[in-house]
């Protein structure tokens, strides 16, 4: 028992020692540990440091925009304003906004990061993008600076997003982050096409927001703010932007020729084909479309497909048959008029060749045509 004692009074003694360190010297989460180095001396982590230059290197080429319309009611001519956001593409000033916008607006001016507010004028539009490019007047080069487009294609669910706008059309270069939340998400555009590909992200977006970037943590553009879901209209952690890829296969024709050229193959109408109409009209599929009248310069045409050959009545209803059956364009397949659209909105450009397969009295047959300008196609045809 005596030789344990000396033992014994040592460890109490450690034990004082080691009590009496942790009561002068706060522990920290961080202490001896390889983090420590991402704290600056002013107490911000890398993470924020990172958010805070990305902040103070894109926000000079984010702008607020303000329009105005007006409009007519019974006794008088009202003017109508509008606000959102856009951001600077080159020393040019060419600004990138939503289509939505400017969409109707008789005046634009737009408000720089410093606070100087100069009229606009709208270069040309993007509509089923929802996309509308917009040129500064009187800028000098040195007001202007631009944005890093980056490469949406290559966005991971996770990563960081950050937003930058004038939400509510009040409170210009605000800054939120968040995450990338979902890709590949569809938006219904104003004409009822869709805009594939969306960005969702939980970075906050208000009204106002329309048209700003949405960065990666680099400060490159990887989207276009766009919308939020939310029945009250505020922020609800769902929002969605136009990713970057899209604003770039659609910029060298807004620039161009004032609009994006929709590329089309020339149907003008086209049954949309499931089982009861297969059942019905007795049909080889059970989905695609039954081209009913292309247009006149369709290039399907010069291919040889054709519309209904022959009308029939069926349930009292007058029903157009006969015609050839589009089941899929370069091996997507095709199942409503929004698909066909959708694709190739989102996928080509006016010029493109593309495969397109077809059905005629159960022989499967393919085509190569050159995609047209849907606005440049004749109404009339067969």
């Amino acid at each position: 028992m005596k030789l344990l004692l000396p033992y014994a009074l040592l460890l109490l003694s450690l034990l004082s020692y080691v009590n009496a360190q942790a009561l002068t010297s706060p522990a920290s989460p961080l202490e001896n540990s390889e983090l420590t180095q991402l704290i600056d001396d002013l107490g911000f982590d890398f993470a924020e440091r990172r958010v805070m230059d990305v902040y103070e290197a894109v926000s000079p080429s984010v702008v607020s925009i303000t329009t105005q319309s007006y409009v007519r009611d019974f006794f008088y001519v009202v003017p109508r304003e509008g606000a959102g956001s856009g951001f600077i593409i080159d020393e040019e000033g060419h600004v990138v906004t939503n289509f939505h916008v400017i969409d109707s607006a008789e005046e634009v001016n737009v408000i720089l990061a410093n606070g100087v507010s100069l009229p606009a004028e709208i270069v040309g539009t993007a509509p089923r993008s929802d996309i509308a490019l917009l040129k500064i007047k009187n800028a000098s080069k040195e007001m202007l600076k631009a944005v890093v487009l980056g490469d949406s294609s290559q966005l991971k669910v996770g990563q960081r997003a950050i937003a930058i706008g004038n939400p509510f059309g009040e409170f210009g270069q605000t800054l939120t982050t968040g995450v990338v939340s979902a890709l590949n998400r569809s938006l219904e555009a104003d004409d009822g096409t869709e805009i594939s590909g969306v960005i969702q992200t939980d970075a906050a977006i208000n009204r106002g927001n329309s048209g700003g970037p949405l960065l990666d943590s680099a400060g490159r553009v990887i989207g276009i703010n766009r919308a939020i879901f939310s029945p009250s209209g505020t922020n609800s952690g769902v929002g969605f932007a136009v990713p970057v890829d899209t604003l770039k296969r659609v910029l060298p024709d807004i620039l161009a020729y004032g609009r994006y050229r929709s590329p089309s193959l020339g149907i003008n109408r086209a049954y949309q084909i499931n089982k009861r109409v297969s059942d019905l009209l007795r049909l080889p599929v059970e989905q695609g479309l039954l081209l009913v009248q292309l247009s006149r310069q369709s290039p399907l045409l010069d291919k040889g497909v054709r519309g209904a050959q022959r009308e029939v009545i069926i349930n009292n209803q007058s029903v157009f048959v006969d015609g050839d059956i589009l089941i899929s364009v370069d091996g997507t397949a095709i199942e409503s008029p929004s698909d066909l659209s959708s694709l190739l909105e989102n996928h080509y450009l006016v010029g493109d060749e593309v495969n397109v397969s077809l059905v005629r009295e159960r022989r499967v047959f393919d085509v190569k045509v050159v995609l047209a300008e849907e606005q440049e196609l004749g109404q009339l045809g067969r």
